[in-house]
């Protein structure tokens, strides 16, 4: 796991000019890669390459990076693994190539010698960002993984092209243009985070997940990137070679199959481990890694004692079942606060998944211990984990069936009813009603669907379950439209069955703009490498090939994956509503943090008007003060993008 900027310009600049810009820009991506640095130029093609390195596979000299091949046609740096190298290294080998090391990254440059670019990209097992200078087509590529793990971002003007692991690389380099994105902001209002391949800033682009961006002369327009792998297209193929075997040969297929990424994830020279919440997910990549290896497993976990957000009881039973060699922390409300303050800077562009603090303390906790990490991120976009997929197909399904004006009067009595009113209710009816389950937080889940009962189209009532703000675009001192590649793929998939369309939605632009992004910043801000076995593409791929009932079944997600999980512990250890992995942002927004947000929120300072029109907010701000958390979540998208403007624009 490293980080790396470059820049190619028509500029006629010197080499130890171009270096010094190089290593300006790898200089403030450090915590991706303390272990080394370098870099490299070409003075006639104006193109230079900076890197850090996080030493993860062969930690000697033989790793370094910026790294050639053996002709010198291609110079590229890489960040991320290839998780099959050995497999690809043994034919090269047998074809007379010579390696004179054992890092993945030598494997790649014989690869693009032997096969070129393209097909060895989809030879590639791994979670990768890559930039690739061919001397002899005078070319850059910039490629990303299938499922975006690892991210790429690319700055343009006439003249000159930066790109890097992340936006501060950008923003430390040559002529960079600050100008902000009025639309892309409005988007992430909406979504809590910018999608793809937008970014806050108007110059600056996401290479989009599975693309090549081909680069022959940045003197006139960029081409579009190519796809080399799509969601769309796995989705189409698995539909095309639907499973057929029984439900037990589905679960030995799977479970071959995660057995297989697990363990190609489990090759490091250095100490690995594993973030274990308790939850399906991350329970069975423990599992699977324990019965991989011969001695226990380094796992851990945070606690948040006391409050409706602890999980670590749950962790701690699977760890003790599995034999891990566990590690908790105990989480004050202080702890996670701590860390409000540098999330501008850990995030580069604002970003309000709240579980963003729990993920970076429990990666801050294995980082005392292990460089590797393998987390369970994945499991519910590829297997229907959310409750959105099960009941929320249920009732945009059923909604149907009922004339608009009935749903939307009764969804304003559902609405009337304040969450915690529901929450008594709830709790006191579980204790009366055999067989009604539990569950933490019900009050915000019944208020949300008397909302989705005013919403005609299923696009529109998918949008809102998204959705923080509503209509972010009043919000706005400016004109824009929160319009985005989410609408784009959602209207591309209206004759698909609401769950695929749920699911592949969320794959392309959810799973990658806001979870993995969150977990690469997160892990990489500490200088620890998380991988995702299941997000290993061909795990991907299996899963479009199953039947809606091998993912919801008995009206609960992730049939299949369960039953992977019931192989290998008692299925009474995980079997438990979901919980999810975040804080209490509204309880927090009326206590400790309160006095920071209003200050955020209603300062008198210019600039705090520039973009947003922040006295709109306060009918809604008496409201989360009076209990109502229904916009707690879309609050804190306000505060962190006045915070990042803050810290970054000012």
């Amino acid at each position: 796991m490293c980080g790396f900027a470059g820049i190619v310009t028509t500029a006629s600049l010197r080499r130890e000019t171009l270096e010094a810009i190089a290593e300006t820009m790898s200089a403030r991506i450090v915590h991706r890669g303390p272990d080394d640095k370098g870099s490299w130029t070409e003075p006639d093609a104006g193109v230079a390459f900076g890197f850090r390195r996080l030493a993860i596979i062969d930690l000697t000299a033989q790793g370094h990076q910026p790294m050639s091949s053996a002709s010198g046609r291609y110079t590229l740096v890489f960040n991320g693994e290839i998780f099959n190298y050995e497999q690809l290294r043994r034919p090269l080998e047998i074809e007379g190539w010579h390696f004179s090391g054992h890092s993945d990254t030598e494997v790649i440059c014989a690869a693009f010698e032997r096969w070129g670019i393209e097909l060895a990209v989809r030879k590639f097992i791994g979670m990768f960002a890559i930039a690739v200078w061919d001397a002899l087509d005078r070319r850059l590529s910039l490629i990303r993984d299938r499922l975006g793990i690892k991210p790429l971002f690319y700055y343009y003007r006439p003249g000159i092209l930066t790109f890097g692991s992340e936006l501060k690389a950008l923003v430390a380099g040559p002529d960079f243009d600050a100008t902000l994105d009025v639309n892309a902001l409005a988007a992430y209002l909406r979504y809590l985070y910018v999608p793809a391949p937008q970014t806050i800033y108007r110059h600056v682009r996401k290479l989009l997940p599975g693309h090549i961006l081909s680069v022959k002369s940045v003197a006139e327009s960029l081409p579009d990137s190519v796809a080399y792998w799509s969601l769309s297209e796995a989705y189409r193929m698995g539909r095309q070679n639907t499973f057929e075997g029984s439900d037990s040969e589905a679960v030995q297929e799977l479970a071959a199959l995660l057995t297989d990424a697990v363990r190609l994830r489990m090759q490091a020279d250095v100490p690995l481990g594993a973030l274990l919440s308790g939850g399906i997910d991350s329970s069975t990549i423990v599992a699977l890694m324990q019965a991989n290896s011969s001695r226990p497993t380094r796992t851990f976990s945070i606690a948040f004692p006391g409050t409706d957000y602890d999980e670590s009881i749950h962790a701690e039973r699977i760890a003790k079942r599995l034999g891990t060699d566990h590690t908790e922390m105990a989480v004050t409300g202080d702890d996670a606060l701590a860390i409000v303050p540098r999330l501008p800077e850990l995030f580069d562009e604002p970003f309000a998944d709240a579980s963003q603090i729990p993920t970076y303390l429990v990666c801050k906790l294995a980082r005392q211990d292990v460089t590797v990490a393998l987390s369970g991120d994945g499991g519910d976009e590829l297997f229907a984990g959310y409750d959105r997929y099960v009941q929320g197909e249920r009732v945009i399904a059923g909604l149907g069936n009922f004339p608009s004006g009935v749903r939307k009067a009764f969804g304003a009595l559902v609405g009337a009813v304040s969450e915690h009113t529901w929450d008594r209710g709830y709790r006191a009816a579980a204790t009366l009603i055999p067989g009604l389950t539990p569950h933490r937080l019900v009050g915000g889940k019944i208020r949300k669907l008397g909302t989705l009962l005013g919403h005609d189209s299923e696009d529109d009532m998918y949008r809102f379950l998204l959705s923080a703000w509503q209509n972010p675009e009043s919000l706005l001192a400016e004109s824009g439209t929160s319009r985005s590649r989410v609408e784009e793929e959602l209207s591309k998939t209206r004759a698909m069955p609401l769950l695929d369309r749920m699911l592949l939605l969320d794959q392309q632009t959810y799973l990658p703009d806001d979870l993995l992004a969150k977990v690469d910043r997160a892990s990489m801000a500490v200088s620890l490498e998380a991988r995702v076995p299941l997000l290993d593409h061909r795990v991907v791929e299996f899963a479009w090939r199953l039947k809606p009932e091998h993912k919801v079944r008995n009206g609960r997600g992730k049939w299949l994956l369960r039953q992977v999980l019931y192989g290998l512990v008692e299925p009474e250890l995980v079997d438990r509503p979901k919980m999810g992995f975040s804080v209490p942002i509204g309880d927090w927004l009326r206590g400790p943090l309160r006095d920071w947000a209003e200050e955020l929120l209603f300062s008198n300072e210019p600039e705090s008007r520039r973009y947003l029109k922040l006295g709109k907010t306060q009918p809604g701000w008496d409201r989360l003060q009076s209990g109502d958390d229904r916009a707690a979540l879309a609050f804190w998208a306000v505060l962190m993008f006045e915070s990042w403007r803050r810290h970054w624009l000012d």
